[in-house]
């Protein structure tokens, strides 16, 4: 059975979908307002500074203006996919191990492998 979910915002609680032949809803939170996104803007900070780059030189590296680097880093908009890997890119981390060391740390420690 494919999983369809449903988006909502944490405040607004669950609400229900028909999926198939029966009533079934799964919640999935937006992710810009969960810890792990928060964290994980964090460590994308971190990241930055480690490798002594301001947020007008990183925003330069991308051909962006300053404000696009203040706006995800304060969680004001939220990156996709394309945009954190040129962004790992340009901070000079490979975005597949910070994913996967971002994932780990996730996780409680009975599910880490």
């Amino acid at each position: 059975m494919s999983e369809n979910l449903i988006w909502v915002y944490p405040e607004k609680g669950l609400e229900s979908g028909n999926i198939g032949r029966r009533q079934e809803a799964q919640l999935v939170t937006k992710s810009v307002f969960s810890d792990n996104y928060d964290r994980f803007r964090r460590l994308l900070i971190e990241a930055r500074k480690l490798a002594g780059l301001t947020q007008a030189e990183l925003a330069h590296k991308l051909s962006r203006p300053q404000s696009f680097v203040s706006k995800y880093e304060r969680g004001e908009r939220r990156l996709d996919v394309i945009e954190f890997f040129e962004v790992a890119r340009a901070i000079g981390v490979d975005p597949f191990e910070f994913l996967r060391a971002f994932d780990s740390a996730s996780r409680p420690d009975s599910e880490a492998d």
